[in-house]
């Protein structure tokens, strides 16, 4: 018989300073640009009635995100227009059960503007670390309580 032997974890070695500095900054431009022009075309395409469930997908988290942060005192005035892109696309995703299209109604489309120029702000004004908490925050939140957030099943 053999021994039994420890398996030993090798662990990459990070800058602790570095580490810090980058979770104590503000989230780069180029990056928050980059997620932005993601909720740009996803909304895009939903207002030229082209949308697809991923897009749906991608407006929500925008949704869901926003609400959050809302909520936890990061820019409360958005979540009037949270409530009204929440009924539209909660509308939009009945619709595309019935008829198998993706669109939106005009309240909505000028809320979800509303909203992305809002999340633009909230999380261009938060330090990085705490935007990946309220991402993480808002994970947490949607797989404990599905029943309340709008969800396409």
């Amino acid at each position: 018989m053999t021994r039994k032997m420890t398996k030993r974890k090798k662990w990459n070695l990070v800058d602790p300073c570095t580490h810090a500095i980058v979770g104590a900054s503000i989230t780069p431009r180029y990056l928050l640009d980059k997620l932005r022009l993601t909720e740009l075309a996803a909304l895009e395409s939903m207002t030229k009635g082209q949308g697809t469930v991923q897009d749906w997908r991608t407006l929500v988290d925008l949704l869901n995100l926003s609400e959050m942060m809302g909520r936890n005192g990061v820019g409360a005035e958005v979540l009037p227009v949270c409530e009204k892109a929440q009924e539209g696309l909660h509308k939009a995703a009945i619709r595309y059960q019935e008829t198998l299209t993706m669109g939106l109604d005009g309240v909505t489309i000028k809320a979800l503007r509303d909203l992305i120029e809002y999340a633009d702000l909230q999380q261009g004004s938060i330090h990085r670390s705490v935007f990946e908490q309220f991402v993480e925050k808002t994970r947490n939140y949607i797989k404990g309580n599905g029943d309340r957030v709008v969800e396409i099943t």
